[in-house]
């Protein structure tokens, strides 16, 4: 049985859904929705998707859906997704959810009261490849854990265009909300919880975040450092010290070429090999798993609460010292 998914909107990321789905016998992508229903027609006969909706209120109107994806932009993700839940739909919500906690609780009040399942879509955590990493430090391959550094940046308007929504503060774009959610979740997933946080960032013409760089402190001594951009050329790397060694990893996030490298003191630097695997496709199938009552939700309310109180508690350090 697989799992019939509709689309709320045609972002550039739903490419990466459609493609996975088309890998997984257990994902069926089976709707599309725009403002617009000729964009939404368009889109949907390109990619062979069955149904166009020309609103996305249309779309959670389809009593045929099982499960919608959100890739709306920043601001509007709690708005719909909510709107989701109330028509029915589990909701697996594009990164990040928002940077608000409270709208994130409420959220999750309303899937839980209606059983349906919420997921915020890190698609990185579902690759085999972060299994790995978090094996090779549980099982003390670098003695304790000490620092943990994080980094994602691109150059967006080089890449995207300066028309790019992520640089409208109105739709909360910038780039912690966009690159830098992938360093503070990975802090976050190989330190726990933080403690403390402080924040610093450039603001660029925009009115939005260009770069933003940010501490975290956790229990048992560890501390996690992080930067992201929108303002240089393309760089992402993860790196994990410990008392006896380190591991780094050069595509942390977005995975094309899975590889870990551990660093021993007094021994040469190992490559551990990781078999390639679609994180989205991982991800969709984990979702709809949790759906079907098969199998646990990999990533739900606690997550999703933490990483949104903790993006607060950045901005909140940045903005007022």
């Amino acid at each position: 049985m697989s799992v019939r998914w509709g689309l709320l909107s045609t972002a550039l990321i739903n490419d990466a859904i459609v493609t996975a789905a088309a890998e997984s016998p257990e994902v069926d992508v089976v709707a599309v929705a725009s403002r617009d229903e000729s964009r939404a027609r368009a889109y949907a006969d390109e990619r062979g998707i069955e149904r166009a909706y020309g609103s996305y209120e249309a779309l959670l109107g389809d009593g045929d859906l099982d499960a919608v994806y959100v890739s709306l932009p920043n601001r509007l993700h709690v708005e719909w997704t909510i709107r989701a839940l109330e028509a029915g739909k589990h909701v697996l919500v594009e990164k990040p959810f928002s940077r608000h906690p409270d709208q994130v609780e409420q959220a999750f009040d309303k899937a839980e009261a209606a059983s349906l399942v919420l997921s915020e879509g890190f698609m990185w955590r579902h690759h085999p490849q972060t299994r790995r990493l978090l094996e090779l430090v549980g099982s003390g391959a670098i003695g304790e854990l000490r620092v943990i550094r994080a980094a994602f940046g691109f150059d967006l308007a080089a890449e995207r265009g300066v028309a790019d929504t992520r640089f409208d503060p109105a739709l909360e774009g910038g780039a912690l909300m966009d690159v830098g959610t992938y360093c503070v979740n990975a802090l976050r997933l190989l330190g726990g919880e933080p403690s403390r946080a402080l924040g610093e960032q450039v603001v660029g013409a925009s009115g939005v975040d260009v770069v933003f760089a940010g501490a975290l402190a956790f229990e048992a001594d560890v501390v996690g450092l992080f930067d992201c951009g929108f303002v240089y050329p393309r760089r992402v790397g993860l790196e994990l010290v410990g008392e006896a060694g380190s591991i780094f990893v050069a595509q942390p996030f977005t995975i094309q070429q899975p590889g870990i490298e551990l660093r021993r003191t007094g021994e040469e630097p190992e490559q551990i090999a990781v078999e390639p695997a679609n994180s989205y496709r991982l991800e969709l199938e984990n979702v709809g798993a949790a759906i079907e009552g098969r199998a646990p939700l990999l990533l739900g309310r606690h997550d999703a609460v933490g990483q949104a109180r903790t993006l607060e508690t950045l901005y909140r350090s940045a903005e007022r010292g």
